[in-house]
C-alpha cells in the first residue's frame, strides 16, 4: 500500500510540474492570439490597409481576419503557423503577403486567388513543392522561397511574367526547368546553396537579368547561352566545380562583380579582358598558375583576390590596373615582386602573405595610399628604406620572415597602429620606433632581441618608448 501511495505521490508531483511548465506557454499562446484578434478588430474599425501580426507565437489565425477586405499588406512572419485559414484567401486585394519563418509544409491551391499579389515571402518554411496555381499570381514581382525544401519548381512558374526577383537560396533544387526562361522581366535570380549540376540553355533568355547568384551548387560547366545575359552586373559562381569558363563570358560587358571562388580553374580565358567594367574579381581557391595578359584590360577593377592559387609570377599587364584598391595574393608561389608594383598607386590593401619573396623592390614606396600591408610568412631578410614613404600605413605584418634589422625610416610611418614582427631574427630595434605615437599593437616574440632587452620588449610598446627616450 505504501509503495502505491509513493508512486501516486511521484506521479502527482510530476503532473504538477508539467502543469507549471506548460501553463506559461499556453498563456503566451492565448496572449498572442488575443493580441492578433485585437489588432484585427482595430484594423477593421479603421479600414487599415496594413496589418502586422509578426512574432505573436501564433499557431492559428483568428477567422475574423477574412473580414479585412481593404487589406493590402499582411505580415505574418516569425510565428508558428503550419497551415493557413481559408479566410486568408478572401483577402483578394492583398498586394504583399509575408509568411516567412513559420512552419508551413504546403501551400494550398487557393493561393492562386490572391491574384493582386506583388510580393510573396515564404522564407524558412518547410515547403517541399509549390502548387501549380502559383502560376496565377501574374502580378507577382517578388517571390522569396529561401530556406525551403523544394527539389523542383512547377512549370507554371514560367507564367509569372512580371516577376523581377526570384529567391531560391538554400533549397534543394537539383534541376532548373526550361520554363525559367519565360521570366522575361526577371532582374535578380538567387540560386545559392542548391544541388544544381547544370543550367538549362533557356537561362540565356533572361536578358533583363542584372544579378545571378549560383554559389554553392555542383556546376561543372556553364552553357554558352550564359553570354546572352548582356545586362548582367553581378555574377556569383563561387563554390562550384568549374574547370573552364566559356568564351561567351566575353559578352557580359556590363558585369561589375564576378566571383569564381573555390572552383577548379587552372586558367582564365583571354576573353576575360572584355569585361572592362568589372570592379570586383574574386578568384581565390582555384588552381591558377598564371594570369593572361588580357587581365590588364580590366582598367575599372578595384578589388582583385587571387588568394590560394599556384601563381609564380604576375604578368606586366597587371600593373596597368591603376584603379586597384585591394590586391590579395596570399598563399601563392611568388618569388619576386616586379618594380612595376609601384604603378598601382591607388592600392590601399596589399596582401602577400605565404609566398616566397626574399626582397622587396624600392618602388614599394610609391604606394602612398597603402593602409594595410601583409608580408608575413615570406623569406625577407631586409626591407628597403623606401618603406618609410608609406605614411598612410595602419597595419604592417612582417612576422615569420628572416629579418635581421629594420630600417630607421620605419619611424616615418606615423599612422601605424599595428606592427607585427614575431618569428624573425631581429637583435635590435631602431630607436625611431619610439616615434610611432599611434602604435598600440606590437608583437616581437621569437626574436633574439638585445636592444631593447627582451624583458623590456615583453612589457609592451610603452616600455619600449621609455627605453628609447632614455
Amino acid at each position: 500500500m505504501m509503495r502505491k501511495t509513493r508512486l501516486f505521490s511521484v506521479w502527482l508531483i510530476l503532473m504538477t510540474l508539467c502543469v507549471m511548465i506548460t501553463r506559461p506557454a499556453v498563456a503566451q499562446d492565448n496572449k498572442g492570439y488575443k493580441e492578433a484578434l485585437r489588432r484585427i478588430e482595430a484594423a477593421k474599425a479603421s479600414g487599415a490597409t496594413k496589418l502586422d501580426l509578426t512574432q505573436l507565437g501564433l499557431t492559428a489565425l483568428p477567422p475574423e481576419i477574412g473580414q479585412l477586405i481593404h487589406l493590402k499588406s499582411l505580415d505574418l512572419s516569425i510565428n508558428q503557423l503550419t497551415t493557413l485559414l481559408p479566410e486568408i484567401y478572401q483577402l483578394t486585394g492583398l498586394t504583399s503577403l509575408d509568411l516567412s519563418n513559420n512552419q508551413l509544409t504546403t501551400l494550398p491551391p487557393e493561393i492562386g486567388k490572391l491574384a493582386d499579389l506583388k510580393m510573396l515571402s515564404l522564407i524558412n518554411n518547410s515547403l517541399t513543392a509549390l502548387p501549380v496555381e502559383i502560376g496565377k499570381l501574374t502580378n507577382l514581382q517578388q517571390l522569396n522561397l529561401l530556406g525551403n525544401q523544394l527539389t523542383a519548381l512547377p512549370p507554371e512558374i514560367g507564367q509569372l511574367a512580371n516577376l523581377q526577383m526570384l529567391s531560391l537560396y538554400s533549397c534543394q533544387l537539383t534541376t532548373l526547368l526550361p520554363e525559367i526562361g519565360q521570366l522575361a522581366n526577371l532582374q535578380e535570380l538567387g540560386l545559392y546553396g542548391n544541388r544544381l549540376t547544370t543550367l538549362p540553355p533557356e537561362i540565356g533568355k533572361l536578358i533583363g537579368l542584372k544579378s545571378l547568384y549560383l554559389a554553392y551548387n555542383q556546376l561543372t560547366t556553364l552553357p554558352p547561352e550564359i553570354g546572352h545575359l548582356t545586362d548582367l552586373r553581378s555574377l556569383d559562381l563561387s563554390h562550384n566545380q568549374l574547370t573552364v569558363l566559356p568564351p561567351g563570358i566575353s559578352q557580359l560587358t556590363r558585369l561589375q562583380e564576378l566571383s569564381l571562388v573555390e572552383n577548379q580553374l587552372t586558367a582564365l580565358p583571354p576573353e576575360i579582358g572584355h569585361l572592362t567594367r568589372l570592379q570586383i574579381l574574386y578568384l581565390y581557391g582555384n588552381q591558377l598558375t598564371a594570369l593572361p595578359p588580357e587581365i590588364g584590360h580590366l582598367t575599372s577593377l578595384q578589388e582583385l583576390n587571387l588568394y590560394d592559387n599556384h601563381i609564380t609570377s604576375l604578368p606586366p599587364e597587371i600593373f596597368k590596373l591603376t584603379d586597384l584598391k585591394s590586391l590579395y595574393l596570399q598563399v601563392n608561389q611568388l618569388t619576386a615582386l616586379s618594380p612595376e608594383i609601384g604603378q598601382l598607386m591607388s592600392l590601399q590593401t596589399l596582401n602577400l602573405q605565404y609566398n616566397q619573396l626574399n626582397a622587396l623592390p624600392p618602388e614599394i614606396g610609391q604606394l602612398i595610399h597603402l593602409e594595410n600591408l601583409d608580408l608575413s610568412s615570406n623569406q625577407l631578410t631586409t626591407l628597403p628604406s623606401e618603406i618609410g614613404q608609406l605614411t598612410q600605413l595602419n597595419f604592417l605584418d612582417l612576422s615569420s620572415n628572416q629579418l635581421t634589422m629594420l630600417p630607421s625610416k620605419i619611424g616615418q610611418l606615423t599612422q601605424l597602429q599595428g606592427l607585427y614582427l614575431s618569428y624573425n631574427q631581429l637583435t635590435m630595434l631602431p630607436p625611431e620606433l619610439g616615434q610611432l605615437s599611434q602604435l598600440f599593437s606590437l608583437t616581437l616574440d621569437q626574436n633574439p632581441l638585445v636592444s631593447p632587452p627582451i624583458e623590456i620588449a615583453n612589457q609592451g610598446i610603452d616600455a619600449i618608448r621609455a627605453y628609447f627616450k632614455k
